[in-house]
């Protein structure tokens, strides 16, 4: 335990050790007065020389609380309600910004006001907002909100059913839960679901013996059986044929089954996490999907947001796709600025699976290890009649996008333009053109 501040009480602070996760103690008016060993372990020592160690500023580079800067702020939620509250949050720490999950717990004196809160912060490791080995990455709100789901469900048996567009990663996010579950120590099983016949649907989730049927030449383990103390993941299962939904029902809720040509019944003890692009709910409606069997599988949705509805997450993705072609053997690639705009026009109706191959195609494609604006467009397939009304288009819109945040920024920080244009990483001057172009007149120097 470290104090900050020399006038809280060593006996309250001490308390801090007693928790298994990093944790802070922190006033009501936001300033951090002790730390427990685990946090100085994980995101460092707190540097006291530019004043009171605010949470928001050692965290977040803030220099306001969060939820005067656009992000939601636990303390503020637990003032308010009075009780523990919980948000994922992306934090500065001395490995770059990484997702933590925070929760903030209020302590009362012994007149009943509000004294203290502790802040317990647990990295969560299933996702990453830069660099590192991370299969899913991101930062945009949409991304962390389904993080956040997956953070929270992880831990339990609950039955889980992921729901998204194809291409937007279901099967990573199976994979998050799985390894963030207690049974991460066991398999992950998976069986896609689409395309399978009814007997060869069965055979593979339940398996047979030999003589079952015929061709049936030795006796082979189902995947029920596999995933025993780990984790089952049917994909796409609105493609389970209606015949044997009663059967997968049976699993599910009995943990029972038999083989194929078995009479022997046997037990399995698996998370189950379905995955599905179609509406379940309107199939329930139309009677092509039992009505019980959705309420087995739904106990807890997670929605995966589309590339378009995470599109500032597209430069972080396209660099760590392009990170792992080269772990796996392939040369380094850049991409230009001009290039990346490219891409960000672009609608993917694939998501970051679509996204995943235009790459791949780019790679083949470079004669360099830069990819440029003309070898996008070849593994786009875009002419240079529409690349040039695109590029036009695509420019006036991003200048928009950017004015609309610099002004933003202005507001929020009082049109301190040292401070936006710290934040932008641009000059002061650069900032004062930006916003003249957009209207607002005012000395460069102010």
């Amino acid at each position: 335990m470290e104090l900050i501040a020399s006038s809280i009480d060593s006996t309250i602070a001490r308390m801090l050790d007693t928790y298994e996760h990093p944790a802070i103690l922190v006033s009501p008016a936001y300033e951090i007065l002790a730390t427990n060993d685990l946090y100085r372990e994980a995101f460092g020592q707190i540097d006291r020389g530019l004043g009171p160690a605010r949470c928001y500023r050692v965290s977040h580079n803030f220099d306001r609380p969060c939820d005067q800067a656009g992000e939601d702020c636990p303390l503020a939620a637990a003032t308010s309600s009075g009780r523990r509250e919980r948000v994922l949050h992306i934090h500065q720490t001395p490995r770059g910004e990484e997702h933590v999950d925070v929760e903030m717990l209020p302590i009362l004196g012994e007149d009943g006001a509000l004294e203290y809160f502790v802040e317990l912060l647990k990295p969560v490791s299933i996702a990453g907002a830069g660099a590192g080995d991370h299969a899913m990455v991101g930062t945009s709100p949409a991304f962390n909100q389904m993080v956040s789901l997956i953070s929270r469900v992880a831990p339990g048996n609950a039955a889980v059913l992921l729901q998204g567009e194809s291409g937007t990663g279901k099967e990573l996010a199976a994979r998050a839960l799985h390894l963030a579950s207690t049974r991460a120590a066991g398999a992950l099983v998976t069986l896609e679901c689409a395309g399978l016949s009814e007997s060869l649907f069965e055979s593979e989730l339940f398996g047979h013996v030999k003589g079952a049927f015929t061709g049936a030449n030795y006796t082979r383990q189902g995947l029920a059986e596999a995933a025993h103390g780990g984790t089952l993941f049917l994909d796409e299962i609105g493609d389970v044929p209606l015949p044997l939904q009663v059967k997968l029902l049976r699993l599910i809720e009995t943990g029972t089954y038999r083989p194929v040509g078995s009479t022997q019944v046997k037990q399995a003890d698996f998370r189950l996490v379905c995955a599905t692009h179609k509406n379940l709910e309107r199939m329930v409606e139309e009677g092509s999907f039992r009505q019980d069997l959705y309420y087995r599988i739904n106990v807890f949705p997670i929605r995966l947001p589309s590339l378009a509805e995470r599109a500032e997450d597209l430069p972080l993705l396209a660099r760590t796709i392009l990170r792992e072609a080269h772990g796996q053997g392939d040369k380094t690639f850049h991409l230009t600025e001009s290039a990346l705009a490219l891409l960000k026009a672009h609608r993917y109706r694939g998501n970051i699976r679509e996204l995943r191959n235009i790459l791949s195609r780019a790679m083949v494609l470079a004669n360099t290890n830069v990819l440029d604006p003309s070898v996008i467009r070849q593994a786009l397939g875009i002419s240079q009649e529409t690349a040039a009304n695109a590029a036009e288009a695509q420019d006036l819109s991003l200048k928009e996008l950017e004015l609309r945040h610099l002004q933003q920024l202005m507001q929020a920080h009082n049109n301190d333009r040292e401070a936006v244009a710290a934040i932008a990483g641009i000059s002061v001057r650069s900032l004062y053109r930006k916003l003249q172009q957009g209207g607002e007149k005012d000395s460069p120097d102010r």
